[in-house]
């Protein structure tokens, strides 16, 4: 996905200025409240347009204000995933999944009903009317339409916003899922850093209706955490099998091991970044169940405290340590040096089996 942007907007006080171009599959927009992101979307989408500049999709034209061009919404072929779901509420379930799906042209259908169903899981909801669903179900079901009508590009205007703390991440999961099954490109919006972390691996920073410019997740993370206090890691696990009071795990070339809190096992961990403990030598017996030796690749400031980036075989993981530690243990680049994580410190966020 190519997707230029040249656009300004006077809304009353507000001035909105936008100059980029961003390649990608998985771009988030990242800002405050009220910094201009929706503004950009309803752009993009056709729903709005800009007072003046233009705005390109894969080489497409979609509004150029100096040559008259604005092509409608409906002719766009980009999908839309609202704060709430705005499902029809005459219409049934499958009724409303078939919505986009039946405008769409046949030359575009790839992605078939049967197939989304399965991966949004929502069979068993097809008959039933859009107000015998809860809050969870209702933005599955939005967000199994609009993958339906079969766009060249989602946006998701922060999809989670009016969802339960307790369902978000159950939500998202299987948006992430979605999007990677039926490769779709996206822009999903957010103020909120662990979903940017988790949907976007490109990002937007917006603020004060300026796009201030393009970073990582990673960098978006540095520089956000920096300012609230710690660093926290997030990491994909895969192979997860019992063994005793533990889950064992693969991470790359490691083994992991992760306490079993009575759950089923997860996919997606949080550790935060001060509870890897860090040893210049191998310290011998201890009773902590992950010892990873890694070399230190990165080191960077995080206020009153440093962080420490290890690679660790393919994988990546930052440990957060005082100035002081850091001098004391003489902590530079290609150091090579030892990573202690406790099986208690993982914290699950996406498990292996939605309940």
């Amino acid at each position: 996905m190519e997707l230029r942007v040249s656009a300004k907007k006077q809304l009353g006080k507000f001035h909105f200025s936008a100059d980029f171009e961003i390649k990608g599959r998985k771009i988030g927009i990242f800002g405050p409240s009220g910094s201009g992101k929706s503004t950009l979307v309803s752009f993009i989408a056709g729903f709005r347009s800009p007072d003046n500049g233009s705005i390109s999709l894969d080489g497409e034209t979609l509004f150029d204000s100096s040559i008259g061009i604005n092509i409608a919404p409906e002719h766009r072929r980009i999908g839309m995933v609202f704060q709430r779901s705005q499902l029809f509420p005459h219409l049934s379930v499958k009724n409303n999944l078939l919505y986009g799906y039946k405008r769409c042209h046949a030359i575009y259908r790839k992605i078939k009903p049967d197939e989304v169903i399965d991966v949004m899981q929502i069979g068993h909801l097809l008959k039933r009317g859009v107000s015998n669903l809860s809050g969870g179900e209702k933005q599955r079901v939005a967000i199994g339409r609009a993958i339906l009508s079969n766009p060249r590009l989602l946006l998701m205007d922060e999809p989670l916003s009016a969802i339960d703390e307790s369902l978000k991440l159950q939500i998202i999961s299987y948006l992430k899922n979605t999007c990677d099954v039926f490769d779709i490109p996206y822009l999903f919006i957010s103020h909120t850093l662990l979903e940017m972390r988790i949907m976007a691996d490109q990002i937007l920073s917006i603020a004060g209706g300026y796009v201030k410019g393009m970073v990582t997740a990673e960098e978006l993370a540095r520089g956000e955490m920096r300012n609230s206090g710690g660093y926290t890691n997030l990491l994909n696990f895969t192979g997860p099998h019992r063994v005793s009071d533990v889950y064992e795990y693969r991470w790359g070339n490691q083994d992991i091991f992760v306490a079993n809190n009575g759950g089923p096992p997860a996919t997606l961990f949080e550790l935060p970044a001060r509870n890897v403990i860090l040893f210049k030598r191998h310290p011998g017996m201890v009773s902590t169940r992950n010892f990873l030796k890694g070399v230190v690749t990165g080191i960077f400031d995080m206020g009153t405290t440093v962080g420490v980036e290890l690679q660790l075989g393919s994988k990546k993981l930052v440990a957060e340590v005082t100035k002081k530690a850091a001098s004391q243990m003489d902590i530079k680049i290609g150091l090579e040096i030892f990573a202690a994580v406790k099986a208690l410190a993982f914290k699950p966020l996406f498990r292996s089996r939605e309940p």
